[in-house]
């Protein structure tokens, strides 16, 4: 797969995959960083000659309910309002119209890829007709989609087996990005594993736990360890069809996995912190405390490269954001090499207006987690000129 600059796209209808995946709140975008991360490649190819037909999921799909609350209309009026180009929006992703407007326009966008989930899962199982209608409404293919480079999707893997393809600006700032924790870490190398559940990052963590000197846990996927190690975790958010698996990890890498020794809970209404053989049936778990932060505290400073995927907690709530915050502190004074992962820890970093206490903010979560572990972008390997995968 080539790069865009080596790519003629002058005069050539470009399908151009992007992770919009943005979470919206009320019609609200929460977070604009994915869509302002879009525009360099967007404005390249304008600017080259390029006719320009955007693609993007949003959420998951997996009833028609899904689709009133997961439509990329909102996604496409600010984008068009931070470029200052005018998208033409087609609402369905099958449309009929979307084999001519390419024609007489620039730029166009159409609705959610993934509104073909539903009811066959076409997008995310890679459904080869799909895919070739897709690839039929362009000359050339050009992924920018970070954040789904560990997925074997119609609208990225599928698509670049029917055209030439090459990746955007935003996969090389990401390839360039995180370097660092690719190819000859500086050690120690700590992890810090935030985010709601273990479901979806059990076998990253795994592997991160090959490669790291240390994997700090914090949010919903400490209250998993917790329990897996005999914790009473209340009310708390766990993934318990999961706990035999990190059970196990616990006692593998015992010497390099480090939890919570006291945490921050809602205990009937009330916000109190607690040590972690302490909590009761009423609690609710949604911060780590002092205790852990103070232990915390040696690891990075021990550390010469960081990463960090998710949060230590609900940040949004200024009840449960002292773990998250007093982390981003700590970066600040540390001279490791730090690098930020996901939309949630991303989010957390650009709102608690910590930016600067990172080397690198990547847009990718589970995308970012797997090509640390894998070194292999998923999508890439449809592409036989790749050279990534």
């Amino acid at each position: 797969m080539k790069y865009i600059e080596d790519i003629d796209v002058l005069g050539k209808k470009v399908i151009l995959r992007l992770d919009l995946n943005v979470t919206i709140d009320h019609g609200n975008i929460i977070d604009e960083t994915k869509i302002k991360k879009s525009i360099p490649t967007i404005k390249y190819l304008l600017n080259h000659g390029a006719h320009v037909l955007i693609m993007s999921h949003l959420g998951k799909i997996k009833n028609e309910k899904d689709k009133e609350n997961n439509s990329l209309k909102v996604v496409c009026n600010r984008l068009s309002e931070l470029l200052e180009e005018q998208i033409l929006f087609i609402d369905d992703p099958l449309s009929e119209q979307l084999q001519s407007c390419l024609e007489d326009n620039c730029l166009v966008m159409m609705e959610n890829t993934r509104f073909l989930d539903y009811p066959n899962k076409r997008e995310s199982g890679c459904d080869d007709e799909l895919a070739k209608f897709w690839a039929s409404l362009g000359d050339v293919f050009i992924n920018d989609a970070f954040g789904t480079t560990h997925r074997r999707h119609a609208s990225n893997c599928g698509i670049a087996k029917y055209l030439p393809s090459g990746y955007g600006f935003l996969i090389n700032e990401e390839l360039v990005g995180l370097e660092p924790i690719i190819n000859n870490v500086q050690k120690p190398f700590v992890v810090v594993m935030g985010g709601a559940k273990v479901d979806d990052k059990i076998k990253l963590i795994s592997s991160l736990l090959e490669e790291c000197d240390y994997l700090l846990v914090g949010g919903g996927i400490a209250n998993t360890f917790l329990r897996a190690l005999g914790y009473n975790i209340g009310n708390s958010l766990c993934s318990y069809e999961y706990l035999e698996e990190v059970r196990n990890l616990c006692g593998k890498y015992s010497e390099k996995l480090v939890v919570p020794t006291d945490v921050i809970v809602e205990d009937s209404g009330v916000t109190r912190r607690c040590y972690v053989n302490e909590i009761t049936n009423d609690c609710t778990i949604f911060d780590i405390g002092d205790d852990t932060l103070f232990k915390y505290e040696k690891y990075i400073q021990l550390a010469s490269t960081i990463f960090q995927n998710g949060t230590m907690g609900k940040y949004e709530d200024e009840n449960y954001r002292n773990g998250t915050e007093s982390l981003f502190k700590m970066y600040d004074q540390s001279d490791a090499i730090i690098i930020a992962g996901g939309g949630d820890a991303v989010a957390a970093v650009n709102t608690l207006g910590y930016e600067k206490a990172f080397d690198f903010l990547s847009t990718g979560g589970g995308a970012t987690l797997e090509y640390i572990a894998t070194k292999k972008l998923k999508c890439f390997e449809g592409d036989k000129n790749d050279s990534r995968s």
